[in-house]
């Protein structure tokens, strides 16, 4: 992870594509969102969906598996080119989280997140606050998937009035 003052907004970063299968749609609604159009193809059918759909709890764990995988990636590369690694975490929370369109079977979502805000903490001088967008697109190009995600990032310098050193 790179440090608070190397980041920018704007800067967008694609973290994996993941396609959905029916059995792992039903897996996942068996043991954490036991509604009938996540289970069962017939009840899907009769639903509202139309076809059997995935929670989106469901793509909101794929897409946190695909940013926290990305960047044990970049972590890794840092370190293996002898670079520092900043500190991240913990996340003070999620909002505006929005599910716009069901993910269906056969479905392949491509995840990205988009830093949308960057601030400094007064409290806080060792940390500075990054928001990003993370998305989930399906092949079609439509979103699927959206939520601004806040997580601390560990700045380079500082001092204990907070001012960047």
């Amino acid at each position: 992870m790179t440090y608070f003052e190397d980041l920018r907004v704007g800067n967008r970063t694609e973290v994996g594509r993941h396609t959905f299968t029916a059995e792992e749609i039903k897996a996942f609604a068996r043991e954490f969102d036991p509604q009938p159009f996540h289970l069962d193809e017939e009840a899907a059918a009769r639903s509202h969906f139309g076809a059997l759909c995935a929670s989106g709890w469901h793509t909101a764990a794929i897409c946190l598996r695909h940013v926290v995988l990305a960047r044990h990636r970049e972590q890794a590369d840092r370190r293996q080119r002898g670079e520092p690694v900043a500190k991240t975490g913990p996340s003070p929370g999620l909002r505006d989280l929005k599910w716009p369109r069901p993910v269906y079977v056969g479905d392949t979502i491509t995840f990205a997140q988009e830093i949308v805000e960057l601030r400094t903490a007064a409290n806080r001088p060792e940390v500075g606050l990054r928001v990003a967008r993370h998305t989930g697109t399906n092949q079609r190009g439509e979103l699927v998937y959206s939520v601004l995600s806040s997580t601390f990032i560990e700045r380079r310098t500082h001092d204990l009035d907070g001012a960047q050193g």
